[in-house]
């Protein structure tokens, strides 16, 4: 059993790295020109970004379906890989659970056969069993130690990887991703900031359990569809989603504050200068920090206490090029002044429809 858990565990692993997520192709648009206008272009890729996918950093590539990077595999989860992911994360745990029982029984065992209880003291004795006959493998102090060690990763595995395995279910169970379901909830946020009275309804949704399952895990093991068109739900737009991204596009730009750097931060993850407060309260996130300069715009869309995540307005591209987006102390910059017609709200504070 204890090899069959470690074939199957390995094959879906290794089947989650070495296929990939799939990739949108370089240079894609949509079969209908006037589609293009529903859709986001990914400068990177030279392409349009098809529903569902999303440009990912690490891979420099923009990813079918994409639900999150995952450095276990060193790569993308998304539409290829998703089942064989979700196989992996739920084979753990059970392999680990086996494993845990057996750890426990054996040390149950080793340990009845060598104490001694006496009228006023317990002995543990691990030279040797009491009992006759002998374990065929010695089990002494040192195999004591090593099977508590190998019982407690095995008892951590099976709890970190298994809530993993849950969020997973709960998402695809709803035919989302982590991404989608993160847009989602701006999409409420939105609506409500705004009181525009819209009405979010995710379209991939199929409004069956069953049917959403069906969408990841199939009997060959090659999930439905292409990649780049999806079934949707009635009464919904086969780009609902994307129109949504590209309001929430043009809100994010409309929310961003001006702000200018006024000292030198050379974009280390905890930075010793900046203050004891900047360096404890570092986001905790794979997002990238900026170096700054004294006299650079940045544009800052959300932030923390202590630091803010923006983009970084180029000298070579001020009129809306290219900008290096990160994580950078809130120290280290202050609020640009503009006049009364231009004028941004502050952070916290409540912009008027």
């Amino acid at each position: 059993m204890l090899l069959n858990w470690t074939v199957m565990i390995l094959y879906n692993y290794f089947s989650a790295m070495f296929v990939g997520p799939g990739y949108v192709p370089l240079g894609w648009t949509p079969e209908k020109s006037q589609d293009c206008m529903y859709l986001q272009y990914c400068k990177v890729c030279q392409s349009y970004k098809a529903p569902r996918s999303h440009h990912c950093r690490k891979c420099n590539r923009c990813v079918m379906k994409m639900d999150h990077h995952c450095p276990w595999i060193n790569n993308c989860c998304g539409y290829q890989n998703h089942a064989s992911f979700t196989l992996f994360l739920l084979l753990a745990p059970l392999g680990c659970i086996h494993a845990s029982f057996i750890f426990i029984m054996t040390m149950y065992t080793q340990l009845y056969n060598r104490i001694s209880f006496g009228w006023s003291s317990v002995k543990i004795d691990m030279s040797a069993a009491k009992r006759d006959p002998r374990p065929i493998i010695p089990f002494g102090l040192s195999a004591f130690a090593a099977s508590l060690f190998a019982l407690g990763l095995a008892l951590g595995t099976t709890i970190a990887v298994g809530m993993l395995f849950i969020i997973q279910m709960k998402v695809i169970l709803t035919n989302k991703t982590s991404i989608e379901s993160w847009i989602e909830e701006k999409a409420k946020d939105r609506i409500q900031y705004y009181q525009t009275g819209e009405t979010f309804i995710f379209p991939y949704d199929m409004g069956s359990k069953w049917k959403n399952f069906r969408q990841v895990f199939t009997w060959s093991g090659i999930p439905e569809g292409d990649g780049l068109d999806w079934p949707v739900r009635d009464g919904c737009h086969q780009y609902s989603l994307t129109i949504e991204q590209l309001k929430q596009k043009a809100d994010k730009r409309v929310r961003s504050v001006r702000y200018q750097a006024t000292e030198d931060y050379s974009g280390v993850c905890c930075p010793v200068t900046k203050g004891v407060k900047t360096f404890f309260t570092t986001p905790c996130t794979e997002e990238p920090r900026i170096a700054l300069r004294k006299g650079d715009l940045i544009l800052a869309t959300r932030g923390l206490k202590h630091w803010m995540y923006g983009e970084k307005i180029l000298i070579s591209a001020a009129d809306g090029g290219i900008r290096e987006r990160g994580w950078f102390p809130r120290k280290c910059v202050e609020k640009c002044q503009y006049d009364s017609e231009t004028d941004q709200p502050v952070d916290g504070e409540k912009k008027s429809k």
